[in-house]
């Protein structure tokens, strides 16, 4: 009915604000020139494609999924045309990353800071529980992503004149909005209204508006998968599913929050199974989590940051789909999403 359709939407409204804020910010920085300036500055060699990987880990870790996603992906595709790069396997780190990383901090992800918010878990929990398991699906992660989309230089790297006054626009923007996602959200500001600052401000500049790269059909697909996935719960035996300790049950939990977010979204899964894990957070909550978080590697729709990600590839002009994007995600993201799933059973039995 409207009532709970509505209910199920309800908690996804930041989220989804974000998303439809998130890439016409992009898209104003990019115009305005900021990330071929950036691209620039940053010299070629031999250590690049582990330098992009690890500065996509770092930032996802430390700010969250959704900048990495909207602050690297066009970057990514700038250094690829300017280092002779396969702009796809380019554009890829952000998004395995945004996945990957997004687990070892309340801030790094939404699904996070609900189950913070739930249950009362700081840094130092997300940190001891759920820290290994992102540090082995980055890891893991990279080596399987040398294998399926090499990420090599080719060309010699002209010395050119930056534009300056691209930095000037872009530098104080990614500043605030880097300070915005971090300090902001602690102090009770949610992203979208920090990516609305930005955007308003870089409107005023710029003088135009992107109307027609706001990811309204992204936006909607996410909201009906949540109404599917609350209409969905009473019969898919969640409370079942979730049942018992130990690491069977872990990997039971995860797996079946691999399925859910892969379905129907990461986010409505993840509100779907809380109820199922109890008053007090045990193995299958951070199972869950890491299962919600690592496992929309493997569906473009499993999470808004990589329908958010398609969005901005494909307008970049890299040629990319949902099932290019699967592919990658199987070869890539089920090695570090075993790894993660057995790093986290080996943590809970020495945690306890």
């Amino acid at each position: 009915g409207p009532a709970a359709a509505r209910a199920a939407v309800r908690p996804l409204g930041a989220p989804l604000a974000f998303l439809l804020l998130a890439v016409p910010l992009a898209v104003l920085l990019d115009d305005a020139g900021f990330f071929a300036a950036v691209a620039d500055r940053i010299g070629a060699g031999p250590r690049l494609p582990l330098a992009l990987w690890a500065f996509a880990a770092v930032v996802t870790t430390v700010f969250n999924l959704d900048a990495s996603v909207v602050l690297l992906t066009p970057l990514y595709v700038r250094l690829a045309a300017r280092h002779g790069m396969d702009p796809l396997a380019a554009a890829f780190p952000p998004v395995l990353l945004a996945c990957f990383a997004s687990s070892a901090l309340p801030v790094s992800n939404l699904t996070n800071l609900l189950a913070a918010e739930h249950y009362g878990l700081g840094t130092a929990d997300f940190a001891l529980r759920m820290g290994p398991a992102s540090v082995a699906a980055v890891a893991v992660g990279y080596l399987a992503f040398r294998r399926a989309l090499p990420l090599v230089p080719t060309l010699a790297v002209p010395t050119r004149p930056t534009d300056a006054a691209a930095l000037r626009l872009g530098l104080p923007v990614v500043a605030f909005l880097l300070v915005g996602f971090t300090v902001g959200d602690r102090l009770g500001v949610p992203a979208w209204a920090v990516a609305a600052a930005a955007d308003v401000a870089l409107v005023a500049v710029r003088r135009s508006i992107p109307w027609r790269v706001v990811p309204l059909g992204a936006a909607a697909l996410a909201a009906s998968l949540a109404v599917l996935a609350a209409a969905a719960s009473p019969s898919l035996g969640v409370d079942r599913l979730l049942a018992g300790s130990g690491p069977t049950a872990t990997v039971r939990a995860a797996g079946a929050a691999v399925v859910g977010a892969n379905l129907v979204n990461n986010l409505p899964a993840f509100l779907v199974a809380l109820p199922a894990l109890g008053p007090v957070p045990d193995g299958r909550l951070w199972a869950v989590l890491v299962a919600v978080n690592v496992g929309p590697v493997l569906a473009v729709s499993g999470s808004l940051a990589g329908l958010l990600w398609l969005d901005t590839a494909r307008r970049l002009g890299v040629t990319v789909d949902a099932r290019t994007y699967s592919r990658v995600g199987v070869r890539v993201g089920l090695p570090a999403l075993v790894a993660a799933v057995a790093v986290l059973v080996a943590t809970n039995a020495l945690v306890g």
